[in-house]
């Protein structure tokens, strides 16, 4: 069974969306604001893709990417270069800028999981990643957390009324600018 991994830059007050500028959220771009950069913070970025054999999307983060990951040669070789994946029941065909085959529904993504091959990775994507959580899906967390409270704003978890989900802490650190890397792994 394939390992899938949900990874996001989340505020600590759980908030996903828009971290690197994306138009209509008041916070756009939040990981660039009143946090210094740190290049170490992010070596778990460059591992990602390094690993991943697989990239899973939602429909919103498919549609902001497409445009911009396939121009970012160097930066993104990796995911430009593995198959790519996008879960939508609306869209109706894949850019062609960035091909990628369009799952239907998350039996899809669960069949996809049962398939040969490594770990899926789940970039963005906020409703899909809280979809897959609630449906028992992901396996694995990368979480890097920002030290800043965003209040408002699409969140990394949902608000479903379910059972706990146990985790275990397989990797942490702490950056001088206060951003924390967290890695989980779902215990089942």
């Amino acid at each position: 069974m394939r390992t899938l991994i949900v990874t996001a830059f989340v505020s600590l007050d759980g908030v996903m969306e828009a971290p690197g500028g994306e138009a209509g959220y008041r916070n756009s771009g939040w990981t660039f604001k009143g946090v210094e950069f740190d290049p170490a913070a992010y070596e778990i970025k460059g591992r990602e893709q390094e690993e991943a054999a697989a990239l899973l999307l939602g429909r919103r983060s498919y549609e902001a990417f497409a445009p911009v990951w396939p121009t970012m040669v160097e930066d993104f070789k990796g995911y430009n270069s593995m198959p790519r994946y996008v879960v939508s029941t609306t869209l109706q065909a894949e850019d062609e800028r960035w091909p990628a085959t369009i799952l239907r529904s998350l039996d899809d993504v669960a069949a996809l999981k049962e398939g040969e091959g490594g770990p899926i990775s789940v970039h963005g994507s906020a409703t899909l990643g809280a979809a897959l959580a609630d449906a028992g899906l992901v396996d694995r967390y990368h979480l890097l957390v920002f030290p800043l409270l965003l209040g408002a704003g699409k969140r990394l978890f949902s608000a479903a009324d379910k059972d706990a989900t146990a985790l275990k802490l397989i990797e942490h650190e702490v950056y001088s600018n206060g951003i924390q890397k967290q890695v989980f792994d779902v215990v089942r």
